[in-house]
Order: structure tokens, then sequence, then C-alpha cells
């Protein structure tokens, strides 16, 4: 049995990080492992423009412990008042590697988000042109549609729709949940692909809700049944570089996860990298962990690998804090349920 695996330095291509006593807390339990991660824009307020993501990378610079060496890959938040210029000069600038399109009320803090698509197609159609990543969060938000559905929905009713509408616009189905997804991607030969995170290779919608509500298995997209979670088993651990990793962690204080109406959101930087090659060698794929968690996501965005390596030693189960501290509260660790062996040396 394969006792150590060596990778060029993961990549994170979905990541949270909050702000303030927040990101000062989670930054470090990234960087301790990863070299690039695909920042999420949805602050309050959000990243909407250049002067927006220019401050903010300056503030995750800040919080950087020292000696720890990581590069904040950063985004702008999609809305129907964003300036087409701007999104093209921050591109030019090397300041934004992609824009995040959040349907208004998907998720946390995407009030601001895409309600009338058509009033973003100057937006779309210039960032075709100059080749610059759309990243999606990938659900409808219709009140009729059950929340279980919406990623399917979405896909039909919104994405192939906009895709056929914008050619040679590049697409990234961020945390995509369903097989409805899985095959999306397999289906369409080029500009598209997919991240995958690590709570949705381990939890279905079962682990939220039987035998009482668990809020830290949270999230949104919400799993699904265990058929969906299957699905992405064998897309992440397929070797398809359509695929890879987009950890999706999402920091919430442990009050604000467990109250009357939780936050959505698990919290997996710390362990992520334990968990996958411990469901890449239960799937008997150790060979491809390599290629989605360090090659496919800088081969789909056009990034060099990592020169730097990072090894992975098996051996006893691992023990990881149940929390993280925080100025603002704990946030609590996304617990998998298994026995962890793969230790990040």
């Amino acid at each position: 049995m394969t006792q150590t695996l060596t990778l060029p330095r993961p990549d994170d291509w979905h990541l949270h990080l909050r702000d303030g006593a927040v990101l000062r807390a989670v930054l470090p339990e990234t960087a301790r492992h990863f070299a690039r991660a695909i920042i999420m824009p949805n602050l309050v307020p959000p990243v909407v423009t250049s002067g927006d993501a220019a401050a903010y990378r300056d503030r995750i610079l800040a919080a950087l412990p020292t000696g720890m060496d990581f590069t904040p890959l950063m985004t702008l938040y999609l809305t129907e008042q964003t300036d087409p210029d701007d999104v093209a000069h921050a591109h030019a600038s090397g300041l934004i590697t992609a824009v995040k399109l959040y349907p208004a009320g998907a998720t946390t803090n995407s009030t601001s988000g895409v309600r009338d698509f058509d009033k973003v197609r100057a937006v779309l159609d210039r960032m075709a042109e100059i080749g610059l990543p759309l990243c999606v969060h990938g659900e409808v938000t219709d009140a009729e549609i059950d929340i279980f559905d919406r990623e399917a929905v979405f896909i039909d009713r919104v994405l192939d729709p906009l895709r056929r509408a914008t050619p040679g616009l590049r697409v990234i189905m961020e945390h995509t949940t369903t097989r409805d997804g899985v095959e999306y991607v397999k289906a369409n030969d080029s500009g598209l692909a997919a991240t995958i995170t690590t709570h949705h290779l381990i939890i279905n919608r079962n682990d939220i809700l039987a035998g009482g509500i668990r809020p830290h298995y949270y999230c949104l997209p919400v799993a699904k049944r265990e058929e969906h979670r299957l699905a992405l088993r064998e897309a992440a651990t397929s070797g398809d570089p359509r695929f890879f990793l987009g950890t999706d962690s999402a920091p919430h204080t442990d009050p604000n996860k467990e109250s009357a109406c939780g936050c959505a959101g698990c919290f997996t930087a710390t362990n992520t990298l334990s968990i996958l090659a411990e469901t890449f060698e239960q799937e008997g794929a150790l060979a491809h962990l390599e290629g989605f968690v360090s090659r496919n996501g800088p081969g789909f965005y056009g990034l060099p690998v990592n020169s730097e390596t990072l090894t992975l030693t098996r051996g006893a189960p691992i023990t990881y804090p149940a929390t993280i501290d925080t100025e603002d509260g704990p946030i609590t660790l996304f617990d998998p349920k298994m026995p962890l062996h793969w230790r990040v040396d």
C-alpha cells in the first residue's frame, strides 16, 4: 500500500475568507497547504469594482502570517451595474482571475446578484472576448422550485442558454452537487469545467436532517441524495481534467451556524487534504489525486502548476481540532465522520 504521496502544491479554486477577525483566523488554515485560491467576493458590501478587489487583496496579504507563501486570486462580484471596461482593465492588469455570478438570493450575501441576465450581456460578451472565466453559482431561486432541484433547473433554464448566447465564454460550474451537473460537464468538450467540494464528496442530505438537524452540515448548494454524492465521487476520482477542487470552505462562527436561521457553509480548509486522500484511497484512485488538487485547475485557468511540492504520509489516525478560535467566536471544523490516516508533512 502507498504510504507517501508527493504532489505539486495544491490550489483551492473556490474559497471564502470573509474579512476582519475571521479572515485573520482562517487564512493560515488555507495558506498552510494551498499555494493559491480563488477568493469569493460576497462580502458585505460585495467586491464589485477593481478598486474593491485591490483593497480586499491588500487586506488578505496584510493578514497573512510571516513566512507563509500564498497568492489570493481575486474575483469580481457580477451585478447588473458592472462596467465591462472596469472588468477588462482589472483582468489586463492581473488584478482579477475570474468574475463570479450569483443569482440574486441564491446563497450567503447574494442579494446584489443578477436577476435579469440581459443586463449583464455586455459584461459576458467582453469576458468571452478577453478570455476571462465566469465562476457560476448554479441554482435558480424561484420559490416554486424545490431546493433539491435548483441546480438541475439552473442548467436547463440559465446556464445552457447563457453559454449558447455567449460563444467562447469559459465557465466553471462551482460546487456542483448533482449527477445532472456532472453529466452536463461531461457532455461538453471545451470551455466548461466544474469544481467539487470536499464536503459534498462525504455527506448527503440525510447527514443534515436524519436524527436531528445538524447545522454544521448545512451548506448551499445543499447536499443532495446519495446517488448524486456517488456521481461526484466518480467524477472527482476519474482523472477527468474538467473536474478539480474548489473547497467552498465557508467559515461562520458557531452562534451564526447554530441559530434559528443558521448560516450555510462548511469550514473544511484545515482537514481537506487528509479527507481527500482518504476518499481517493477508498475509491482506488490515489493516482488521480494529483490531477484533482494540483493540475486540473491550473490547466483550465491557463496558469502554471506550482513548482513547490507537498507530501502526504499515511499512518495512525490524525486528530484535528474541533474548532478554530477567532475574536468573533469559534468556527467548527467539518467532521468527515471517519478516521483520517493521511497527514500533510
